[in-house]
């Protein structure tokens, strides 16, 4: 299998390709991967079902061990492609706390960091395609 991503792939449904993709992926796109559905809430409000997570984002954990926990996301790792929520630790064998690393999409964002007016600017202009054939 050759090692450079393409963006002309389609899909597959095998696993391996699709684990390939996603560890191949260039910056820009790993950046897309990296999101997380909205709040009931925040989904009326923006007209929007997802949205790239970010520092300072609040998020709630609603799946794996960690289900329930809540605060702001104090790290993003595009390398791993993994999220760090403040608050959120794990003992290592040797008894010291570290951080604990999320998925994307197991949080729901809470509430959108919303001093970089950018990225507000973006997402509200970016409406989801369902709304927008309604629109018309």
């Amino acid at each position: 299998m050759k090692k450079e991503w393409s963006a002309d792939w389609v899909g597959s449904r095998q696993p391996r390709k699709q684990r390939k993709y996603r560890a191949n992926a260039p910056l820009h796109r790993r950046r897309k991967m990296l999101s997380s559905h909205l709040s009931v809430v925040l989904r009326k409000e923006l007209g929007r079902r997802s949205v790239a997570v970010r520092k300072d984002d609040e998020v709630k954990i609603v799946r794996g061990s960690k289900k329930g926990s809540a605060g702001k996301i104090t790290r993003v790792d595009m390398k791993k492609m993994k999220i760090y929520v403040e608050g959120v630790k794990r003992k290592k064998v040797s008894g010291q706390e570290m951080d604990f690393p999320i998925d994307p999409s197991n949080v729901i964002v809470t509430k959108i960091f919303s001093d970089d007016k950018a990225r507000i600017k973006y997402i509200r202009r970016a409406k989801t395609g369902t709304q927008k054939q309604a629109q018309k």
